[in-house]
């Protein structure tokens, strides 16, 4: 599985009626970032339909980024009703990620 890429066109859309959603937003020439994307693939998985996962490459949507007051990568941020709620910067172990979609899921 392969997350799906969003640009400011398709935010809003995407963003839909999903009580969780999670972005990440990197880059191609971020090593980081690479290494990430393998750790998110595996999550999207785990959370089937509970949880929408999809990542923002930042060179190419530098509104975007800026909205959401992305200074560094990877940055990953999770919402909840559309809403940004937690934000992580640099690149952690994948229990981290977890633990925080998990936090936001038992307060659904």
């Amino acid at each position: 599985m392969s997350l799906q890429t969003i640009d400011e066109s398709r935010f809003t859309e995407w963003m839909g009626s999903s009580d969780i959603a999670v972005l990440e937003f990197g880059a191609e020439w971020c090593p980081p970032c690479k290494a990430l994307l393998p750790i998110l693939d595996h999550l999207a998985e785990e959370y089937g339909g509970v949880v929408r996962f999809a990542k923002v490459d930042a060179d190419d949507s530098p509104e975007l980024a800026s909205q959401f007051g992305v200074m560094s990568m990877p940055t990953v941020i999770l919402f909840k009703d559309g809403q940004p709620v937690d934000k992580l910067v640099g690149l952690r172990p994948k229990d981290v990620y977890r633990n925080v979609i998990d936090r936001r899921l038992a307060r659904v």
